[in-house]
């Protein structure tokens, strides 16, 4: 059974990128609804105008406790939920000013999307069970030092997908974790690689998801370092480790 044709999906961080991506992928493919989300609704109304009324548009800020409730409490019938809202701010551990970076990163990359799973993971159960998608980084299993602290924020999200994992397999929920390398999308504008297009990487990643496939490399660039990391992971350590701040 289609984990996506004719189901209500959840997307948070909608509005561009990856987010908007997914969005448009999943209409293609015969989502009954998406849920879009942004902190500003607003930045979603060309998604909704161009849906043919299966897009919903939402406020959702994943820091906020009380909007992660009030979209729970007025969907119901979510079925796969996609985690991809996310920032980076592209400071070292020790090189940036302050941790204020450090800290932002880890609330919305690492408890935002816990608390949105934490939140709809009882509506999955009731429908089924369905499937989650956490949008990790191939950073999650080596750090880039450049982005040091958002690489910390996502190694926390390969962890916790691992564990959400175990908690909801007996409710038959898939966990999909998602290690993309760089995505040629706003956040990686200014980072100096070859990007693989999110409209790509998307459609890898859904693919996986009715694969029932767990973890995903989903660009040539994440399928490599994953090779690497498998057969010499002190060697891509060193590799990334020349990716210096400032």
């Amino acid at each position: 059974m289609s984990k996506i044709s004719g189901k209500t999906a959840l997307v948070t961080g909608a509005n561009r990128g990856m987010g908007k991506a997914y969005v448009e992928e999943l209409l293609k493919l015969g989502v009954g609804k998406v849920i879009a989300t942004a902190r500003n609704p607003e930045t979603l109304n060309e998604l909704v105008a161009n849906a043919g009324g299966r897009v919903v548009a939402e406020q959702l800020d994943v820091t906020n406790q009380k909007q992660i409730d009030a979209l729970a409490a007025a969907h119901k019938d979510v079925s796969l939920l996609i985690n991809n809202a996310g920032i980076a701010g592209f400071a070292g551990l020790i090189h940036a000013p302050d941790l204020d970076a450090a800290r932002a990163e880890i609330e919305t990359n690492y408890f935002g999307l816990l608390n949105v799973t934490r939140a709809f993971a009882p509506i999955l159960a009731a429908n089924g069970g369905g499937a989650i998608v956490n949008m990790a980084s191939i950073a999650s299993y080596v750090s880039f030092p450049v982005l040091g602290s958002y690489s910390a924020s996502k190694a926390a999200v390969h962890s916790l997908t691992q564990g959400v994992r175990a908690e909801l397999a007996a409710q038959g929920t898939l966990v999909v974790g998602v290690y993309p390398g760089p995505v040629d999308t706003d956040m990686a504008e200014s980072f100096p690689v070859d990007k693989t297009p999110a409209d790509v990487v998307v459609r890898n990643v859904l693919e996986a998801v009715e694969a029932g496939q767990e973890d995903v490399y989903p660009d040539p660039v994440a399928a490599e370092m994953h090779a690497g990391l498998m057969s010499n992971p002190k060697a891509v350590e060193k590799q990334t480790g020349e990716m210096l701040p400032g």
